[in-house]
């Protein structure tokens, strides 16, 4: 039987609104549990705003957010990681100073129930070592354990968030724009690491540059001005006019 489009991440009208200023315009989107989907859209159209909206670092104005079939519109973020959202962001967010394997226990140790004790060594157990280096392994970086993330590339540093993030065993994988920045080079790694995910992790990511994104992807959500403006398989994005106009053509050139 197949699996409704409503059972895994639903959208219903969210607005989120700053003042007089609506990033987010009554948006509704359904991502199938295991979809692979992109949000793209020329600067400013909304797709972060929608991000923290979904992961509740920004709360929703009006609207519902459903996830699992829960409604979690209004639950806080540790909430909604608890129930398998995890994340990326735009800007690297690691320690500098510490080696890859201790930005990795750190992750885990935010997951831990034993985060607050006093007591033992906070040392990661036989179970959450094996999470660590297998997350480490799917992001190519299992020989850079002991390497300081201060030493590393930039695009090290972004395959480092992504086993950072797939060290919770989320559900809901939100990725914001994993290649920016990066060389060709760094970039094909990540879509390589991005391809090679496990097919029923549900992924969500915002990227810029299309030639990556459209062949990562089942299906393709485009915002302009905080409001839908299409959604379709990537086959028919390239082609599509309305898309043309706003992000491949008069966005590029206004750049």
């Amino acid at each position: 039987m197949e699996r409704s489009v409503t059972d895994f991440l639903q959208l219903d009208t969210v607005t989120v609104q700053f003042g007089a200023l609506r990033a987010v315009d009554s948006v509704s989107i359904r991502v199938r549990e295991g979809e692979r989907r992109a949000i793209i859209g020329p600067n400013g159209a909304g797709k972060t705003t929608l991000f923290n909206a979904i992961t509740g670092v920004v709360r929703a104005t009006s609207g519902r957010v459903l996830f699992g079939g829960a409604d979690v519109t209004r639950a806080p973020v540790h909430e909604r990681a608890r129930r398998g959202m995890s994340r990326t962001f735009q800007i690297t967010n690691l320690f500098p100073n510490l080696t890859v394997a201790e930005n990795m226990r750190l992750a885990l140790r935010g997951l831990s129930p034993r985060k607050f004790s006093m007591f033992g060594s906070g040392a990661p157990d036989a179970e959450e070592t094996e999470r660590a280096a297998k997350a480490l392994e799917i992001s190519r970086l299992h020989a850079r354990r002991d390497t300081l993330v201060k030493e590393m590339s930039y695009g090290e540093q972004r395959q480092l968030e992504m086993a950072m993030a797939l060290v919770a065993r989320p559900k809901l994988l939100l990725l914001d724009e994993p290649a920016a920045g990066l060389s060709p080079a760094e970039r094909v790694i990540v879509s390589d690491i991005i391809r090679a995910l496990p097919r029923d992790l549900t992924l969500v990511l915002i990227e810029h540059d299309m030639d990556l994104v459209l062949s990562l992807v089942d299906y393709v959500t485009v915002l302009n001005n905080g409001k839908l403006l299409v959604e379709a398989p990537p086959s028919d994005i390239r082609t599509n006019k309305d898309v043309q106009d706003v992000y491949l053509g008069k966005a590029r050139h206004d750049a």
